[in-house]
């Protein structure tokens, strides 16, 4: 299967742009659908207790953490099966995608293995108290079973954005949560394991998720030929492609986590306000990810089909839909403003630490927008040592700054302006100097 570019001029614009929407739209759904877990399962847990509660969060943190850090497995999947479909290798697209699949498998029982007799200490270092710590290890015990399934998922989800498909990820994505909701609600008062059917319902939903993909992948590979045995050479190449993206991965999350830490340090009213600021960031970054998803799988198949003029011209499209999205959503971010604070707490105090860091957000927005967009477009390009290396360099900016905001007797907004302001200044630098230097333009089906 073959994907002709679409001709040139403003031809083209209107091609890129029907892409884009096609793919965005749908990895939007399937992003908004993976918060909506934890959501549920707080809602529903929440009437049991507040140590019960308690102990979700604190083991959802920690579950989270540990399988959002092996995000590369969709990352570098869908770069690597895009770049053989684009040249019409679809067996060979399919083979490397059971690779990814594999891969993320053993990386899901090391991470079983390493949780479930840990999970005591894990729980300890938050600080839980007496009470929530038992529901918090019963949590982060039974749910760690559907660690693999989790990460089959992220795998397969990259398999299937590879080969131009997001609307499947939606479906399942779709049909997974609400089967989390019905179990829990079965488990937790139905059969009353309370905290451990919630977990319960959980793995299920996951397990059930991933034998969905595993289902559509395995029909894809028997139709064109592929082998579904597990390949060592396959899965160390793997590996090797998402090891980069694990140290970006790191990097970014580590400047999040010393943001929360400083705005600890500066009080209650401050650490709420940063909570409430970091939800709606992280909202708007899952609007902007999308773009940044349908960038891997179209950058990945035009490369992959030696069409670098064809990469390039998209690479400028979906810079341009990062710019538009990102002046959107500031806009709907201050004037929605008046209805977030209300929403999220009555405490005034918050509410005036709050809003000039969400004016912050909102101006910075467009500068978000590029930067996952190029972001996306690099992933694409297999482009991922270089983004390692940016990544870790913004974190190296990033952290003398943020420390400085509280020695220098900084509040919530400039601590803001610190992440959505430097740090992703920082980034839309060292992104902007690569793409526009060329260097990530490598064709063939395989980035060599």
């Amino acid at each position: 299967m073959t994907h002709a570019p679409p001709p040139a001029g403003r031809t083209a614009a209107r091609g890129h742009d029907r892409e884009i929407i096609a793919l965005a739209l749908p990895a939007f759904g399937a992003l908004v659908a993976e918060p909506l877990f934890v959501m549920a399962d707080s809602a529903i847990v929440g009437h049991l207790g507040t140590p019960q509660l308690a102990g979700l969060g604190v083991a959802a943190t920690l579950l989270t953490t540990g399988v959002n850090v092996f995000v590369f497995l969709a990352y570098a999947t869908t770069a690597a099966v895009a770049r053989r479909v684009g040249a019409g290798d679809l067996p060979s697209a399919i083979r490397q995608g059971m690779d990814g699949i594999w891969l993320a498998l053993l990386l899901g029982a090391a991470v079983v293995a390493a949780v479930l007799p840990t999970a005591p200490a894990l729980v300890d270092l938050f600080g839980t108290s007496a009470t929530a710590a038992p529901h918090a290890v019963t949590y982060l015990r039974i749910s760690a079973l559907g660690i693999p399934a989790m990460l089959v998922v992220l795998a397969a989800t990259g398999v299937l954005r590879g080969l131009q498909d997001t609307r499947t990820p939606l479906y399942v994505a779709v049909g997974g949560f609400s089967a989390n909701v019905v179990l829990n609600f079965a488990l937790v008062y139905g059969a009353g394991l309370g905290i451990a059917g919630s977990a319960w319902g959980t793995v299920i939903a996951q397990c059930a998720m991933a034998a969905v993909y595993l289902v559509v992948v395995v029909r894809g590979a028997r139709r064109h030929g592929a082998s579904l045995r597990p390949d060592a050479a396959g899965i160390r190449a793997s590996g090797r492609a998402g090891a980069p993206l694990l140290v970006r991965t790191l990097s970014l999350r580590a400047v999040l986590v010393l943001a929360t830490a400083v705005a600890a340090r500066l009080g209650d009213v401050e650490v709420a306000a940063h909570q409430i600021t970091l939800t709606v960031w992280s909202l708007l970054a899952f609007a902007l990810d999308a773009i940044a998803i349908a960038g891997q799988a179209i950058i990945g198949r035009y490369l992959g089909a030696g069409d670098a003029a064809g990469a390039r011209a998209a690479c400028r499209r979906m810079v341009r839909w990062g710019v538009a999205s990102g002046m959107v959503l500031g806009v709907l971010v201050v004037a929605a403003r008046p209805l977030l604070l209300p929403l999220f707490t009555p405490d005034t105090a918050v509410h005036d630490r709050l809003t000039p860091a969400l004016l912050v957000v909102a101006v910075t927005s467009p500068v978000a927008g590029v930067v996952f967009v190029l972001d996306g477009v690099l992933m694409g390009a297999g482009d991922g040592p270089y983004l390692a290396w940016a990544a870790l360099a913004t974190l190296v900016v990033f952290a003398p700054a943020a420390l400085a905001v509280p020695a220098l007797g900084g509040g919530l907004t400039a601590l803001w302006w610190a992440v959505a302001g430097l740090m992703m200044g920082m980034r839309l630098v060292t992104l902007w100097l690569r793409a526009r230097s060329g260097r990530w333009v490598v064709t063939g089906a395989v980035r060599v």
